[in-house]
Protein backbone atom coordinates (compact mmCIF):
# COMPACT_ATOMS: atom_id res chain seq x y z
CA UNK A 1 0.00 0.00 0.00
CA UNK A 2 0.99 3.21 -0.76
CA UNK A 3 1.90 5.79 2.63
CA UNK A 4 0.31 8.56 1.92
CA UNK A 5 1.85 10.19 5.02
CA UNK A 6 5.05 10.53 3.08
CA UNK A 7 3.64 12.88 0.23
CA UNK A 8 4.36 16.54 2.41
CA UNK A 9 2.16 18.17 0.15
CA UNK A 10 -0.82 16.53 1.27
CA UNK A 11 -1.20 17.47 5.01
CA UNK A 12 -3.70 15.83 7.34
CA UNK A 13 -6.53 16.77 4.88
CA UNK A 14 -4.81 14.69 2.01
CA UNK A 15 -4.73 11.69 4.00
CA UNK A 16 -8.29 11.61 4.88
CA UNK A 17 -9.22 12.74 1.23
CA UNK A 18 -6.72 9.88 -0.13
CA UNK A 19 -8.28 7.08 2.68
CA UNK A 20 -11.65 8.08 1.33
CA UNK A 21 -10.94 7.13 -2.06
CA UNK A 22 -9.29 3.98 -1.28
CA UNK A 23 -11.84 2.89 1.22
CA UNK A 24 -14.81 3.62 -2.14
CA UNK A 25 -12.99 1.03 -4.15
CA UNK A 26 -14.76 -1.98 -5.75
CA UNK A 27 -11.50 -3.71 -5.00
CA UNK A 28 -10.94 -6.60 -1.94
CA UNK A 29 -8.36 -6.51 -0.08
CA UNK A 30 -6.72 -9.84 -1.96
CA UNK A 31 -7.14 -7.48 -5.17
CA UNK A 32 -4.83 -4.98 -4.07
CA UNK A 33 -2.52 -6.92 -2.71
CA UNK A 34 -1.63 -8.74 -6.21
CA UNK A 35 -2.47 -4.88 -7.81
CA UNK A 36 0.34 -3.69 -5.65
CA UNK A 37 2.60 -6.83 -6.32
CA UNK A 38 1.68 -6.06 -10.15
CA UNK A 39 3.42 -2.21 -9.71
CA UNK A 40 6.32 -3.20 -8.15
CA UNK A 41 6.84 -6.27 -10.76
CA UNK A 42 5.76 -3.33 -13.50
CA UNK A 43 7.85 -0.33 -11.86
CA UNK A 44 10.47 -1.86 -9.94
CA UNK A 45 11.89 0.13 -7.06
CA UNK A 46 10.79 3.48 -7.58
CA UNK A 47 10.20 7.18 -5.88
CA UNK A 48 6.32 8.01 -6.46
CA UNK A 49 5.50 11.90 -6.97
CA UNK A 50 2.73 13.86 -7.96
CA UNK A 51 4.80 14.64 -11.04
CA UNK A 52 5.19 11.12 -11.64
CA UNK A 53 1.52 9.88 -11.21
CA UNK A 54 0.87 10.23 -14.97
CA UNK A 55 4.12 8.41 -16.12
CA UNK A 56 3.74 5.79 -13.94
CA UNK A 57 -0.01 5.08 -14.63
CA UNK A 58 0.74 4.85 -18.37
CA UNK A 59 3.43 2.33 -17.67
CA UNK A 60 1.72 0.39 -15.51
CA UNK A 61 -1.16 0.42 -17.88
CA UNK A 62 0.96 -0.71 -20.66
CA UNK A 63 2.65 -3.50 -18.18
CA UNK A 64 -0.62 -4.64 -17.77
CA UNK A 65 -2.00 -4.70 -21.09
CA UNK A 66 0.82 -6.45 -22.29
CA UNK A 67 0.63 -9.09 -20.08
CA UNK A 68 -3.35 -9.15 -21.14
CA UNK A 69 -2.27 -9.51 -24.71
CA UNK A 70 0.30 -12.38 -23.71
CA UNK A 71 -2.41 -14.54 -21.38
CA UNK A 72 -5.07 -14.32 -24.38
CA UNK A 73 -2.86 -15.40 -26.98
CA UNK A 74 -1.95 -18.37 -24.94
CA UNK A 75 -5.46 -18.91 -24.21
CA UNK A 76 -6.68 -18.94 -27.78
CA UNK A 77 -3.18 -21.51 -28.53
CA UNK A 78 -4.59 -23.56 -25.74
CA UNK A 79 -8.22 -22.98 -27.14
CA UNK A 80 -7.10 -24.07 -30.71
CA UNK A 81 -5.02 -27.20 -29.07
CA UNK A 82 -8.30 -28.52 -27.47
CA UNK A 83 -10.77 -28.07 -30.56
CA UNK A 84 -7.98 -29.80 -32.62
CA UNK A 85 -7.90 -32.52 -29.99
CA UNK A 86 -11.81 -32.99 -30.08
CA UNK A 87 -11.48 -32.79 -34.35
CA UNK A 88 -9.19 -35.72 -33.99
CA UNK A 89 -11.49 -37.93 -31.35
CA UNK A 90 -14.32 -37.34 -33.19
CA UNK A 91 -12.53 -38.47 -36.45
CA UNK A 92 -11.21 -41.73 -34.73
CA UNK A 93 -14.37 -42.64 -32.75
CA UNK A 94 -17.14 -41.49 -35.11
CA UNK A 95 -20.01 -43.50 -34.11
CA UNK A 96 -19.47 -42.84 -30.26
CA UNK A 97 -18.97 -38.80 -30.86
CA UNK A 98 -21.75 -38.71 -33.30
CA UNK A 99 -23.55 -36.15 -31.51
CA UNK A 100 -20.64 -34.21 -29.65
CA UNK A 101 -19.46 -30.88 -30.90
CA UNK A 102 -16.10 -29.55 -31.42
CA UNK A 103 -16.53 -26.38 -29.36
CA UNK A 104 -15.13 -25.35 -26.18
CA UNK A 105 -18.87 -25.35 -24.76
CA UNK A 106 -18.83 -29.36 -25.17
CA UNK A 107 -16.07 -29.63 -22.52
CA UNK A 108 -18.19 -31.17 -20.30
CA UNK A 109 -19.90 -33.98 -22.74
CA UNK A 110 -16.12 -35.09 -23.07
CA UNK A 111 -15.88 -34.90 -19.58
CA UNK A 112 -18.76 -37.29 -19.03
CA UNK A 113 -17.08 -39.85 -21.41
CA UNK A 114 -13.47 -39.85 -19.96
CA UNK A 115 -15.57 -40.11 -16.74
CA UNK A 116 -17.38 -43.71 -17.59
CA UNK A 117 -14.08 -44.76 -19.81
CA UNK A 118 -12.53 -44.65 -15.88
CA UNK A 119 -15.45 -46.06 -14.31
CA UNK A 120 -15.42 -49.21 -16.80
CA UNK A 121 -11.09 -49.80 -16.33
CA UNK A 122 -10.80 -50.66 -19.26
CA UNK A 123 -7.37 -50.38 -19.33
CA UNK A 124 -7.24 -53.74 -17.23
CA UNK A 125 -8.53 -55.61 -20.57
CA UNK A 126 -6.55 -53.30 -22.91
CA UNK A 127 -3.92 -55.91 -23.53
CA UNK A 128 -6.29 -58.87 -23.80
CA UNK A 129 -8.32 -57.16 -25.99
CA UNK A 130 -5.82 -55.77 -28.56
CA UNK A 131 -4.46 -59.69 -28.56
CA UNK A 132 -7.97 -60.96 -29.52
CA UNK A 133 -8.71 -57.93 -32.01
CA UNK A 134 -5.40 -58.70 -34.00
CA UNK A 135 -5.52 -62.18 -33.98
CA UNK A 136 -9.02 -62.64 -34.87
CA UNK A 137 -9.27 -59.90 -37.63
CA UNK A 138 -6.43 -60.81 -39.03
CA UNK A 139 -7.83 -64.63 -39.14
CA UNK A 140 -10.78 -63.20 -40.53
CA UNK A 141 -8.53 -61.71 -43.77
CA UNK A 142 -7.25 -64.59 -44.17
CA UNK A 143 -10.74 -66.99 -43.96
CA UNK A 144 -11.99 -64.01 -46.43
CA UNK A 145 -8.85 -64.86 -48.49
CA UNK A 146 -9.24 -67.79 -48.83
CA UNK A 147 -12.59 -67.75 -49.98
CA UNK A 148 -11.61 -65.79 -52.72
CA UNK A 149 -8.99 -68.20 -53.54
CA UNK A 150 -11.67 -71.31 -53.48
CA UNK A 151 -14.10 -68.94 -55.88
CA UNK A 152 -11.08 -68.34 -58.08
CA UNK A 153 -10.24 -72.25 -58.26
CA UNK A 154 -13.86 -72.80 -58.93
CA UNK A 155 -13.88 -70.87 -62.10
CA UNK A 156 -10.98 -72.58 -63.25
CA UNK A 157 -12.46 -75.63 -63.00
CA UNK A 158 -15.50 -74.67 -64.43
CA UNK A 159 -13.53 -73.54 -67.62
CA UNK A 160 -11.71 -76.62 -67.91
CA UNK A 161 -15.22 -78.76 -67.30
CA UNK A 162 -16.79 -76.49 -70.48
CA UNK A 163 -13.36 -76.76 -72.60
CA UNK A 164 -13.91 -80.47 -72.15
CA UNK A 165 -17.36 -80.37 -73.89
CA UNK A 166 -16.21 -77.77 -76.64
CA UNK A 167 -13.44 -79.88 -77.19
CA UNK A 168 -15.82 -82.35 -78.60
CA UNK A 169 -17.57 -80.17 -81.63
CA UNK A 170 -15.96 -78.92 -84.19
CA UNK A 171 -15.40 -75.02 -84.37
CA UNK A 172 -14.42 -75.01 -87.70
CA UNK A 173 -13.31 -78.50 -89.81
CA UNK A 174 -10.39 -80.08 -87.52
CA UNK A 175 -9.97 -77.14 -85.29
CA UNK A 176 -11.99 -76.58 -82.00
CA UNK A 177 -12.58 -73.92 -79.46
CA UNK A 178 -10.68 -73.64 -76.15
CA UNK A 179 -11.25 -71.17 -73.53
CA UNK A 180 -8.84 -69.16 -71.94
CA UNK A 181 -8.40 -67.49 -68.47
CA UNK A 182 -5.45 -65.59 -67.72
CA UNK A 183 -4.72 -63.56 -64.57
CA UNK A 184 -6.31 -59.68 -65.18
CA UNK A 185 -3.22 -57.25 -65.72
CA UNK A 186 -5.29 -54.97 -63.93
CA UNK A 187 -3.15 -52.70 -61.05
CA UNK A 188 -5.58 -52.31 -59.10
CA UNK A 189 -6.48 -55.87 -58.97
CA UNK A 190 -3.29 -56.85 -58.65
CA UNK A 191 -2.52 -54.48 -55.93
CA UNK A 192 -5.40 -56.09 -53.53
CA UNK A 193 -4.00 -59.15 -53.50
CA UNK A 194 -0.95 -58.35 -53.22
CA UNK A 195 -1.86 -56.55 -50.02
CA UNK A 196 -4.55 -59.40 -49.02
CA UNK A 197 -1.23 -61.59 -48.92
CA UNK A 198 0.70 -59.04 -46.82
CA UNK A 199 -2.16 -59.28 -44.10
CA UNK A 200 -1.51 -62.73 -43.54
CA UNK A 201 2.19 -63.65 -44.77
CA UNK A 202 3.72 -64.91 -41.34
CA UNK A 203 0.45 -63.76 -39.39
CA UNK A 204 -0.46 -67.64 -38.53
CA UNK A 205 2.77 -68.39 -36.57
CA UNK A 206 1.63 -66.60 -33.20
CA UNK A 207 4.17 -63.74 -32.99
CA UNK A 208 4.53 -62.33 -29.85
CA UNK A 209 5.95 -59.30 -31.42
CA UNK A 210 3.14 -56.24 -30.47
CA UNK A 211 4.41 -54.45 -32.86
CA UNK A 212 4.71 -56.93 -35.68
CA UNK A 213 0.89 -57.41 -34.99
CA UNK A 214 0.25 -54.14 -34.50
CA UNK A 215 1.35 -53.77 -37.85
CA UNK A 216 -0.79 -56.21 -39.83
CA UNK A 217 -3.62 -54.90 -37.99
CA UNK A 218 -3.24 -51.84 -39.47
CA UNK A 219 -2.39 -53.84 -42.51
CA UNK A 220 -6.13 -55.37 -42.45
CA UNK A 221 -7.32 -51.62 -41.22
CA UNK A 222 -6.36 -49.91 -44.70
CA UNK A 223 -8.93 -52.57 -46.34
CA UNK A 224 -11.50 -52.78 -44.24
CA UNK A 225 -11.45 -49.06 -44.14
CA UNK A 226 -11.62 -48.77 -48.50
CA UNK A 227 -14.71 -51.54 -48.23
CA UNK A 228 -16.72 -49.32 -45.36
CA UNK A 229 -15.86 -46.46 -47.94
CA UNK A 230 -13.35 -43.37 -46.67
CA UNK A 231 -14.66 -39.84 -46.42
CA UNK A 232 -14.81 -38.03 -49.31
CA UNK A 233 -14.43 -41.53 -51.76
CA UNK A 234 -17.55 -43.29 -50.74
CA UNK A 235 -17.87 -43.62 -54.14
CA UNK A 236 -14.83 -44.43 -55.53
CA UNK A 237 -14.35 -46.87 -52.94
CA UNK A 238 -17.56 -48.92 -53.49
CA UNK A 239 -16.73 -49.08 -57.32
CA UNK A 240 -13.18 -50.33 -56.19
CA UNK A 241 -14.92 -53.19 -53.79
CA UNK A 242 -17.00 -54.28 -56.21
CA UNK A 243 -14.37 -54.17 -58.62
CA UNK A 244 -11.71 -56.46 -56.70
CA UNK A 245 -13.99 -58.77 -54.82
CA UNK A 246 -15.45 -59.78 -57.70
CA UNK A 247 -12.90 -62.74 -58.75
CA UNK A 248 -14.47 -62.73 -62.15
CA UNK A 249 -12.47 -59.75 -62.68
CA UNK A 250 -9.66 -61.33 -61.66
CA UNK A 251 -9.33 -63.29 -64.85
CA UNK A 252 -8.90 -61.81 -68.58
CA UNK A 253 -11.23 -64.44 -70.63
CA UNK A 254 -10.19 -65.43 -74.57
CA UNK A 255 -11.06 -68.07 -77.24
CA UNK A 256 -8.31 -70.08 -78.49
CA UNK A 257 -8.95 -71.90 -81.59
CA UNK A 258 -7.09 -75.10 -81.88
CA UNK A 259 -6.69 -78.19 -84.23
CA UNK A 260 -7.79 -81.07 -82.95
CA UNK A 261 -4.14 -83.35 -84.37
CA UNK A 262 -2.12 -81.63 -82.13
CA UNK A 263 -3.37 -78.88 -80.04
CA UNK A 264 -1.31 -75.97 -81.66
CA UNK A 265 -3.36 -72.94 -82.10
CA UNK A 266 -4.96 -71.68 -85.25
CA UNK A 267 -6.21 -68.41 -83.78
CA UNK A 268 -6.63 -66.18 -80.71
CA UNK A 269 -9.87 -63.91 -79.93
CA UNK A 270 -9.48 -61.58 -77.72
CA UNK A 271 -12.80 -60.10 -79.25
CA UNK A 272 -14.66 -60.38 -82.27
CA UNK A 273 -12.75 -57.06 -84.09
CA UNK A 274 -12.02 -58.03 -87.72
CA UNK A 275 -14.28 -60.98 -87.71
CA UNK A 276 -16.72 -61.94 -90.64
CA UNK A 277 -20.47 -62.02 -89.83
CA UNK A 278 -20.31 -66.13 -89.40
CA UNK A 279 -17.33 -66.26 -87.37
CA UNK A 280 -18.30 -63.24 -84.96
CA UNK A 281 -22.06 -65.86 -84.33
CA UNK A 282 -20.01 -68.61 -83.55
CA UNK A 283 -17.89 -67.15 -81.87
CA UNK A 284 -21.09 -65.16 -79.63
CA UNK A 285 -22.73 -68.60 -79.40
CA UNK A 286 -19.74 -70.45 -78.06
CA UNK A 287 -19.68 -67.54 -75.55
CA UNK A 288 -23.48 -67.70 -74.74
CA UNK A 289 -23.30 -71.64 -74.41
CA UNK A 290 -20.38 -71.32 -72.09
CA UNK A 291 -21.95 -68.54 -70.34
CA UNK A 292 -24.82 -70.48 -69.09
CA UNK A 293 -22.78 -73.75 -68.16
CA UNK A 294 -21.03 -71.61 -65.79
CA UNK A 295 -23.72 -69.66 -64.38
CA UNK A 296 -26.49 -72.12 -63.93
CA UNK A 297 -23.94 -74.79 -63.20
CA UNK A 298 -24.89 -77.17 -66.06
CA UNK A 299 -23.70 -80.60 -66.78
CA UNK A 300 -22.85 -81.10 -70.54
CA UNK A 301 -24.41 -84.18 -72.21
CA UNK A 302 -26.52 -84.78 -69.04
CA UNK A 303 -29.79 -86.49 -69.35
CA UNK A 304 -31.36 -86.45 -66.13
CA UNK A 305 -30.99 -83.00 -64.35
CA UNK A 306 -33.16 -80.70 -61.89
CA UNK A 307 -31.69 -77.74 -63.35
CA UNK A 308 -33.59 -74.88 -65.15
CA UNK A 309 -33.04 -74.98 -69.25
CA UNK A 310 -35.58 -73.23 -70.59
CA UNK A 311 -34.76 -70.92 -73.26
CA UNK A 312 -36.26 -68.41 -75.44
CA UNK A 313 -34.23 -67.16 -78.80
CA UNK A 314 -36.40 -64.45 -80.20
CA UNK A 315 -35.44 -63.70 -84.65
CA UNK A 316 -33.16 -66.51 -84.08
CA UNK A 317 -31.04 -67.32 -87.30
CA UNK A 318 -32.64 -64.69 -89.79
CA UNK A 319 -29.54 -63.09 -90.85
CA UNK A 320 -26.55 -65.69 -89.96
CA UNK A 321 -25.31 -68.15 -92.01
CA UNK A 322 -26.56 -71.67 -92.09
CA UNK A 323 -23.47 -73.25 -90.64
CA UNK A 324 -23.16 -71.11 -87.90
CA UNK A 325 -26.80 -71.59 -86.98
CA UNK A 326 -26.11 -74.97 -86.84
CA UNK A 327 -23.27 -74.88 -84.48
CA UNK A 328 -25.12 -72.91 -81.99
CA UNK A 329 -27.86 -75.47 -82.12
CA UNK A 330 -25.70 -77.54 -81.47
CA UNK A 331 -24.23 -76.52 -78.74
CA UNK A 332 -27.29 -75.77 -76.91
CA UNK A 333 -28.52 -79.30 -77.52
CA UNK A 334 -25.33 -80.74 -75.78
CA UNK A 335 -26.58 -78.14 -72.89
CA UNK A 336 -29.45 -80.17 -73.15
CA UNK A 337 -31.73 -76.85 -72.99
CA UNK A 338 -34.96 -76.49 -74.01
CA UNK A 339 -35.49 -73.98 -76.60
CA UNK A 340 -38.07 -71.74 -77.80
CA UNK A 341 -37.01 -70.43 -81.10
CA UNK A 342 -38.62 -67.81 -82.74
CA UNK A 343 -37.39 -67.49 -86.72
CA UNK A 344 -38.65 -66.79 -89.96
CA UNK A 345 -40.07 -69.63 -92.23
CA UNK A 346 -36.81 -69.65 -94.39
CA UNK A 347 -35.28 -70.58 -91.83
CA UNK A 348 -37.07 -73.86 -90.84
CA UNK A 349 -35.11 -76.25 -92.21
CA UNK A 350 -32.09 -75.48 -89.95
CA UNK A 351 -34.17 -75.54 -86.72
CA UNK A 352 -35.95 -79.05 -87.83
CA UNK A 353 -33.04 -81.62 -86.38
CA UNK A 354 -32.89 -79.87 -82.96
CA UNK A 355 -36.76 -79.56 -82.54
CA UNK A 356 -39.73 -81.53 -80.84
CA UNK A 357 -42.54 -79.46 -82.71
CA UNK A 358 -43.54 -76.24 -84.19
CA UNK A 359 -45.87 -72.84 -84.29
CA UNK A 360 -47.11 -71.25 -87.26
CA UNK A 361 -48.26 -67.83 -86.57
CA UNK A 362 -50.16 -66.39 -89.95
CA UNK A 363 -51.66 -63.10 -89.28
CA UNK A 364 -53.92 -62.30 -92.52
CA UNK A 365 -54.08 -58.65 -93.10
CA UNK A 366 -52.34 -57.65 -89.28
CA UNK A 367 -55.60 -58.05 -87.42
CA UNK A 368 -56.35 -61.97 -87.24
CA UNK A 369 -53.38 -63.77 -85.65
CA UNK A 370 -53.60 -67.40 -86.21
CA UNK A 371 -51.33 -70.50 -84.63
CA UNK A 372 -51.38 -74.07 -85.94
CA UNK A 373 -48.64 -76.43 -83.64
CA UNK A 374 -47.63 -79.36 -85.05
CA UNK A 375 -45.25 -82.36 -83.89
CA UNK A 376 -42.21 -82.29 -85.73
CA UNK A 377 -43.76 -85.55 -87.37
CA UNK A 378 -46.84 -83.99 -88.15
CA UNK A 379 -44.92 -81.37 -89.64
CA UNK A 380 -42.30 -83.60 -91.74
CA UNK A 381 -45.40 -86.05 -93.28
CA UNK A 382 -47.78 -82.94 -94.64
CA UNK A 383 -44.59 -81.65 -95.77
CA UNK A 384 -43.99 -85.17 -97.72
CA UNK A 385 -48.15 -84.89 -98.63
CA UNK A 386 -47.84 -81.09 -100.41
CA UNK A 387 -44.46 -82.29 -102.33
CA UNK A 388 -46.09 -85.09 -103.71
CA UNK A 389 -49.20 -83.32 -104.73
CA UNK A 390 -47.46 -80.39 -105.76
CA UNK A 391 -45.05 -82.36 -108.00
CA UNK A 392 -42.46 -80.28 -106.63
CA UNK A 393 -39.99 -79.05 -103.67
CA UNK A 394 -42.09 -77.50 -101.21
CA UNK A 395 -41.24 -73.75 -99.82
CA UNK A 396 -41.54 -74.59 -95.91
CA UNK A 397 -45.22 -72.54 -96.08
CA UNK A 398 -47.52 -74.48 -94.21
CA UNK A 399 -51.71 -73.84 -95.20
Amino acid sequence: MTDFSRLPWYGWRGQVKAASVLNDLPLTGAQIEHLDEWRAQALGEHQLSVESCDNREQDMRQWLQQRIDAEDKRLARLTERIVNAMRGFKEEFKAETVEMDVALAALPEYERMLTGLKGDDLPRFEARFKELLNVNTINEIANFNAQLARERETIKERVDFINQSLQAIDYNPGRYIKLVALPSPDAEIRDFQQDLRACTEGAMTGSADEQYSEAKFLQVKAIIDRFRGREGLSDADRRWTAKVTDVRNWFLFSASERWRADGAEHEHYSDSGGKSGGQKEKLAYTVLAASLAYQFGLEWGAVRSRSFRFVVIDEAFGRGSDESAQYGLRLFQQLNLQLLIVTPLQKIHIIEPFVASVGFVHNEGGRDSRLRCLTIEEYRAQQAERMAGAGAAGDGVMP
